[in-house]
Order: structure tokens, then C-alpha cells, then sequence
């Protein structure tokens, strides 16, 4: 077992007084382990973040060629705010943005019954995401924020996106 603190003891008139100090290698050790987390934090935070933008991405096209339909026209603002959330917990740890690789453009189906199949499994996936995600978080603003945008999608959006493909005869 690796002794991660060095104790200086000191005996005086019968009683032992002990203060810890991390060793140096122990000290290398903690501040790589918090580098790590914040890493891993921030690996979680641009995840999420790229789903929430590709869905919208994907709901921006499929609006621009079927036109200002619902779900799409609802759920599209919903993942902007969602993106927004996220957005937010990454400036407030002074971390960067990334650029979105999204540009609305992405290929649409022909029909908005399968739009709406593909909005379905875009949300099942956010879902699977979150269920992925949420297990490593620790701190509790991102917890508190992927919580609720994953109950976004699996309480209103999936079953938006369901009655929108039943409307299609799907």
C-alpha cells in the first residue's frame, strides 16, 4: 500500500501531537487524479453538447425541407436551450467551447414519417447517452443539468416524436 502521507509526530510532557502533510509524490498523485476528473468532466460536457447539437442540427433540416411542422418546430428550440445549459456549465470552469461541427444540412428523409422514426432514435440515443454519462458525474450542477435534459428527452420529446410518426401512419 503506497504511503500517500508523511507523519511528523512530536511527543511532549506525555502527549502526541500529529499533523499530515501530503509527500511530494502524493501531492503529484492528487493534483493528476483532479486534472484527470476535470478531463473526464469536460469529455462529458463536450459529449453531451455534441448530441444536443446534432439533434438540432438535424431538426433544422428537417424543418427546412418539410416545412414549420410539430414536433420539430418545438423540440428544435427546446434543444437549443438544452445546448445552452451545457454551454453554461463549461464557461463557468473557464473551459472552451467547441466549435459546432453542425450545420443543418445533414440528409433528410423524403417522407416525415421516417423524420420522425429518425427523431425517435435520435432521442432513444440521448437517452442511452445520459445513461452512459450520468453514472460518472460527481458534481452536482452537471448532474442536476444532464438529469434534466435527459428527462427532457425521454418525457417529452420521445413521446412527441412517437405520436408524430402514429400521425404519419407509421
Amino acid at each position: 500500500m503506497k504511503n500517500y502521507f508523511a507523519c511528523f509526530c512530536a511527543v511532549a510532557t506525555g502527549l502526541t501531537g500529529c499533523t499530515a502533510t501530503p509527500s511530494p509524490s502524493a501531492q503529484k498523485e492528487m493534483k493528476m487524479t483532479v486534472e484527470s476528473k476535470q478531463t473526464d468532466l469536460k469529455a462529458i460536457l463536450e459529449a453531451a453538447l455534441d448530441d444536443e447539437r446534432k439533434a438540432e442540427s438535424f431538426y433544422a433540416a428537417v424543418l427546412k425541407k418539410h416545412g414549420d411542422i410539430r414536433p420539430f418546430i418545438n423540440i428544435i428550440e427546446a434543444e437549443r436551450r438544452h445546448a445552452e445549459a451545457v454551454i453554461g456549465l463549461m464557461e463557468r470552469r473557464g473551459w472552451d467551447v467547441p466549435e459546432n461541427p453542425y450545420n443543418g444540412t445533414e440528409m433528410v428523409p423524403a417522407t416525415l414519417a421516417e423524420a420522425c422514426r429518425m427523431a425517435i432514435t435520435a432521442e432513444e440515443e440521448n437517452i442511452a447517452l445520459y445513461d452512459r454519462l450520468l453514472p460518472t458525474v460527481t458534481e452536482d450542477d452537471v448532474k442536476f443539468v444532464l438529469t434534466n435534459l435527459q428527462r427532457a428527452s425521454r418525457e417529452n420529446h420521445l413521446p412527441a416524436f412517437t405520436r408524430c410518426l402514429a400521425r404519419q401512419g407509421g
